[in-house]
Protein backbone atom coordinates (compact mmCIF):
# COMPACT_ATOMS: atom_id res chain seq x y z
CA UNK A 1 0.00 0.00 0.00
CA UNK A 2 1.23 3.51 -0.69
CA UNK A 3 2.49 5.98 1.89
CA UNK A 4 -0.68 7.96 1.21
CA UNK A 5 -2.78 5.69 3.42
CA UNK A 6 -0.49 6.13 6.42
CA UNK A 7 -0.32 9.89 5.92
CA UNK A 8 -4.05 10.29 5.30
CA UNK A 9 -5.26 8.18 8.22
CA UNK A 10 -3.11 10.23 10.59
CA UNK A 11 -4.18 13.52 9.02
CA UNK A 12 -7.86 12.57 9.22
CA UNK A 13 -7.51 11.65 12.88
CA UNK A 14 -5.75 14.90 13.73
CA UNK A 15 -8.24 16.98 11.71
CA UNK A 16 -11.10 15.35 13.60
CA UNK A 17 -9.48 16.30 16.91
CA UNK A 18 -9.27 12.71 18.09
CA UNK A 19 -6.41 11.14 19.95
CA UNK A 20 -5.02 7.82 18.74
CA UNK A 21 -6.72 6.16 21.69
CA UNK A 22 -10.13 7.62 20.77
CA UNK A 23 -9.82 6.81 17.08
CA UNK A 24 -8.57 3.30 17.78
CA UNK A 25 -11.54 2.65 20.05
CA UNK A 26 -13.93 3.99 17.42
CA UNK A 27 -12.32 1.81 14.78
CA UNK A 28 -12.30 -1.27 16.98
CA UNK A 29 -8.52 -1.78 17.07
CA UNK A 30 -5.75 -1.22 19.58
CA UNK A 31 -3.94 2.08 19.83
CA UNK A 32 -0.69 0.27 19.01
CA UNK A 33 -2.12 -1.08 15.76
CA UNK A 34 -3.44 2.34 14.76
CA UNK A 35 0.01 3.76 15.44
CA UNK A 36 1.53 1.12 13.16
CA UNK A 37 -0.93 2.01 10.40
CA UNK A 38 -0.25 5.74 10.80
CA UNK A 39 3.52 5.35 10.63
CA UNK A 40 3.38 2.86 7.76
CA UNK A 41 4.82 -0.06 9.70
CA UNK A 42 1.75 -2.24 8.99
CA UNK A 43 -0.69 -2.44 6.12
CA UNK A 44 -4.41 -2.91 6.77
CA UNK A 45 -6.80 -5.32 5.13
CA UNK A 46 -9.61 -4.18 2.89
CA UNK A 47 -12.23 -4.50 5.62
CA UNK A 48 -10.30 -2.04 7.78
CA UNK A 49 -9.94 0.42 4.89
CA UNK A 50 -13.72 0.33 4.49
CA UNK A 51 -14.16 0.85 8.25
CA UNK A 52 -11.88 3.91 8.15
CA UNK A 53 -13.81 5.34 5.20
CA UNK A 54 -17.08 4.96 7.09
CA UNK A 55 -15.60 6.31 10.33
CA UNK A 56 -14.26 9.51 8.75
CA UNK A 57 -16.84 9.83 5.97
CA UNK A 58 -14.33 9.75 3.12
CA UNK A 59 -13.95 7.71 -0.04
CA UNK A 60 -11.41 4.92 -0.40
CA UNK A 61 -9.90 6.84 -3.33
CA UNK A 62 -9.19 9.77 -1.02
CA UNK A 63 -7.89 7.57 1.78
CA UNK A 64 -5.53 5.75 -0.59
CA UNK A 65 -4.29 8.98 -2.20
CA UNK A 66 -6.03 8.44 -5.53
CA UNK A 67 -8.22 11.55 -5.23
CA UNK A 68 -7.99 14.93 -3.57
CA UNK A 69 -11.77 15.04 -3.07
CA UNK A 70 -12.59 13.52 0.35
CA UNK A 71 -16.28 12.82 -0.21
CA UNK A 72 -16.35 12.22 -3.95
CA UNK A 73 -19.24 14.69 -4.26
CA UNK A 74 -17.73 16.48 -7.27
CA UNK A 75 -17.37 13.19 -9.10
CA UNK A 76 -20.89 12.14 -8.15
CA UNK A 77 -22.28 15.46 -9.38
CA UNK A 78 -20.40 15.04 -12.66
CA UNK A 79 -21.87 11.55 -13.09
CA UNK A 80 -25.38 12.85 -12.37
CA UNK A 81 -24.90 15.58 -14.99
CA UNK A 82 -23.64 13.07 -17.53
CA UNK A 83 -26.58 10.75 -16.83
CA UNK A 84 -29.01 13.62 -17.40
CA UNK A 85 -27.33 14.51 -20.69
CA UNK A 86 -27.49 10.87 -21.82
CA UNK A 87 -31.21 10.69 -20.97
CA UNK A 88 -31.80 13.86 -22.97
CA UNK A 89 -29.89 12.47 -25.97
CA UNK A 90 -31.80 9.18 -25.76
CA UNK A 91 -35.08 11.11 -25.79
CA UNK A 92 -33.98 13.08 -28.85
CA UNK A 93 -32.95 9.86 -30.60
CA UNK A 94 -36.35 8.30 -29.87
CA UNK A 95 -38.20 11.37 -31.20
CA UNK A 96 -36.06 11.41 -34.34
CA UNK A 97 -36.69 7.69 -34.89
CA UNK A 98 -40.47 8.24 -34.56
CA UNK A 99 -40.37 11.21 -36.95
CA UNK A 100 -38.55 9.23 -39.62
CA UNK A 101 -41.10 6.38 -39.42
CA UNK A 102 -43.92 8.66 -40.56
Amino acid sequence: MSKAFAENIGALRRASGRSQREAAAGLGISQALLSHYENGAREPGLDFVVRVCDYYGVTADFLLGRSSEPTGEKRAQGLRTLAGELRELAGKAERLAEETKL
